[in-house]
């Protein structure tokens, strides 16, 4: 079953053409202290965007990471929010990367049908460029170290306000109908405000999908939700969203790629985290693809930091099999409608967002939800 973002694994190819250098020197031309641009030194492989490391000439900084967005995916103002919530938590000591602002104060350019925001070098060593995205942490030691910096973000989030980013922002972590009370008629009206959705569903059964294989989840869900208290999160915590310290010192230097960023909860970021991780999906139908050793660690490092309360051992239990759900409904449309690519949304409907759900029925996916509140309970619980 496809695992990194429901489809491709390690990129092969891109999604959307790489920068060129026109076109950089045309988006830098919008922030009048940077030097003239030499050359594009790399270019990214990842999904959703077109991203390089671009050289500098002269005085100032010697590179700035340049990455593009189709406008239908984000917006300005989309771009904005996510900017202010990496500035909240760069005034709390997190170390996220810096964007650069224009002559005009914006953090984000628009072009054509492109956005685009710029960023200094973040600094640490990208220990994870070659390993699949969503895949396990090299060691124990980094899923420790990850767990505890995911807890300080999640300190550090308290108090940024803004509201969810809403149907104009697809491809992010998101939970604005899964924290409904009544599942189905949640995601009608959102399928309903998701662009290209409708359209990509006409033809599945998706709402008897949803009451079949959803369902009975969200049935375990539902009376927890007066309960979660709302927070923004990164969206996508995993090895390659993260720099590290030069040797064998298991340090996160920096944290990169807040594009999947909302407001969520605390619990439902980590669990993310614990399913991005912690289950090798590209190995299945293969057994034996939970990765104990890790959640175990990366759980630990989290509670070092943030010991969760007994009602959010609870949520995060009940809650693991749901978090891909509106990420994963966002896929079919993005591959669906906007790159034209069926093939690739038929793999989000049905090995993501539904096979990675009908997994959690499995045996080994009920031996992880049986074992996950046993592991938490390691660590006293905090008080609600």
């Amino acid at each position: 079953m496809p695992g990194q973002f429901g489809v491709h694994g390690v990129q092969d190819k891109r999604d959307w053409p790489p920068l060129t250098d026109a076109e950089v020197a045309s988006v830098l031309a919008h922030y009048p202290t940077l030097p003239p641009v030499t050359a594009i030194l790399w270019h990214s492989m990842r999904p959703f965007s077109a991203a390089g490391i671009v050289l500098l000439k002269g005085v100032g900084p010697k590179t700035v990471v340049v990455k593009r967005h189709h406008a239908h995916l984000r917006t300005l103002a989309a771009l904005e929010v996510e900017h202010a919530f990496m500035q909240h938590l760069r005034e709390r000591d997190i170390p996220v990367s810096t964007v650069l602002s224009t002559g005009s104060g914006a953090t984000a350019v628009a072009q054509d049908t492109w956005t685009y925001e710029v960023f200094l070098p973040a600094q640490g060593q990208d220990v994870y460029r070659d390993t699949m995205s969503w895949q396990p942490y090299q060691s124990a030691d980094h899923a420790k170290t990850a767990g505890a910096e995911l807890a300080r973000l999640h300190k550090a989030a308290e108090g940024f306000a803004a509201p969810a980013r809403g149907e104009a922002c697809p491809l992010v972590s998101s939970m604005v109908a899964v924290g409904q009370v009544d599942l189905l008629p949640a995601l009608r009206a959102w399928v309903a405000r998701q662009p290209g959705l409708a359209s990509q569903l006409a033809g599945r059964p998706w709402e008897q999908d949803v009451q079949t294989v959803l369902e009975p989840f969200h049935a375990k869900l539902r009376p927890l939700l007066p309960d979660i208290k709302p927070c923004w999160g990164h969206g996508d915590w995993h090895g390659s969203n993260l720099l590290w310290a030069a040797g064998y010192e298991a340090a996160i230097t920096s944290i990169l790629d807040f594009g999947m960023a909302d407001r969520t909860c605390a619990v439902f970021d980590l669990a993310v985290a614990l399913e991005r991780s912690g289950v090798k999906w590209l190995e299945l139908p293969a057994s034996g693809v939970v990765v104990y050793r890790q959640m175990e660690a990366l759980l630990q490092g989290y509670q070092s930091v943030r010991p969760l309360s007994e009602a959010e051992r609870t949520l995060l239990v009940a809650i693991l099999p749901l978090v891909h759900v509106e990420f994963a409904f966002s896929e079919v449309a993005y591959f669906g409608t906007l790159l034209k690519d069926a093939a690739s949304a038929e793999v989000a409907y049905t090995d993501y967002l539904l096979g990675h759900a009908r997994w959690f029925t499995s045996r080994e996916g009920r031996g992880l939800l049986d074992w996950l509140p046993t592991e938490l309970a390691r660590v006293p619980a905090a008080s609600p």
